[in-house]
């Protein structure tokens, strides 16, 4: 962002909401509770909250998120690179079921190349310890992770794309209809993946794959 030949980041946007006195849009605790407990296969951590990758498909991870919209609940299962945080997959589901779960998968798995070994990280939900998920992985070469139990920072990384997201497209907006802010929800991750800069890449996560492979 340039005003006046003037670059303006993050920090110098922060100081002039201070100096304003402007708040931002704040996040909620509105997050799906997926655990029920050991119902399967409990697999270890090991991602270790290192969440640097060094190539696409090495490392990735994934959760579900809720949103609340028009008295009804709309699911977000994603599948985010630590490559370069891009949503290589998703699921949009009104259940938080297995089918979901089998989509998600389904797009990750056509977009996954043939000498891939990912690790793929998930907290201890009831789908990922579920059988059939498991299954899959290791069909593909995919070896699987796990957070422990209560430590929503060993996937920090999801965790903040989760409320990044929030903020930006659903805080204080209204929708229509639920099939309204489904809508929209895809268009912010198509902008996401191929428009918002990320800071850390100073670019966004799609041209920075594209500009370095």
């Amino acid at each position: 962002m340039k005003a006046k030949g003037y670059i303006i980041n993050h920090k110098t946007v922060l100081k002039l909401m201070k100096s304003l006195n402007l708040k931002g849009k704040q996040r909620k605790n509105e997050k799906y509770h997926s655990y029920k407990g050991e119902v399967g296969k409990v697999a270890e951590n090991l991602l270790r909250r290192d969440f640097s990758a060094e190539k696409p498909f090495e490392k990735l991870t994934t959760d579900v998120t809720q949103f609340n919209v028009c008295g009804e609940k709309v699911y977000l299962s994603p599948i985010l690179d630590l490559y370069n945080r891009e949503i290589v997959s998703y699921s949009i589901s009104l259940s938080p079921n297995l089918e979901q779960i089998r989509e998600m998968l389904s797009g990750l798995f056509e977009k996954l190349p043939e000498t891939a070994r990912p690790l793929f990280h998930s907290d201890q939900g009831w789908q990922y310890q579920h059988a059939e998920y498991q299954r899959l992985l290791k069909e593909h070469n995919i070896t699987q992770s796990m957070s422990r139990k209560g430590n929503c920072m060993d996937n920090g990384a999801m965790e903040n794309f989760f409320g990044r997201l929030k903020v930006e497209m659903f805080y204080g907006e209204k929708f229509e209809s639920v099939n309204a802010f489904i809508e929209k929800l895809k268009e912010y991750i198509e902008y996401y993946n191929n428009e918002r800069i990320i800071t850390k890449l100073k670019t966004s996560p799609v041209k920075y794959r594209t500009c370095h492979q």
